[in-house]
């Protein structure tokens, strides 16, 4: 007769809040390279437009994965809401259902 061994998942502790680290640089990057893709496009490479209009699909889910992150470490929905200049309502109603 065998045994089954159950294993159960220990609970993982919250991870600490990352130290904010140039942010502000690495944001200013990206627009400057879809800024960039933008005026590549616009000279006549109507190729990479779909690729081009694929980021707006990106920057929605990075939006998303960041919201969701940012609740697991304990961010109310005031707080994002805020930093995203529209209310805690709209900011649930928009990411709160995602899991």
């Amino acid at each position: 007769m065998s045994t089954v061994k159950k294993t159960l998942t220990p609970h993982l502790p919250r991870q600490k809040r990352r130290e904010v680290v140039e942010n502000d640089e690495f944001a200013a990057f990206a627009r400057r390279i879809i800024r960039a893709h933008g005026r590549r496009v616009a000279t006549g490479d109507v190729e990479a437009l779909r690729d081009l209009t694929a980021l707006s699909a990106d920057l929605d889910q990075a939006i998303s994965e960041a919201v969701i992150g940012l609740r697991a470490f304990d961010y109310s929905w005031a707080e994002i809401g805020s930093r995203l200049g529209i209310s805690r309502q709209a900011a649930q109603q928009r990411w709160g259902d995602r899991p």
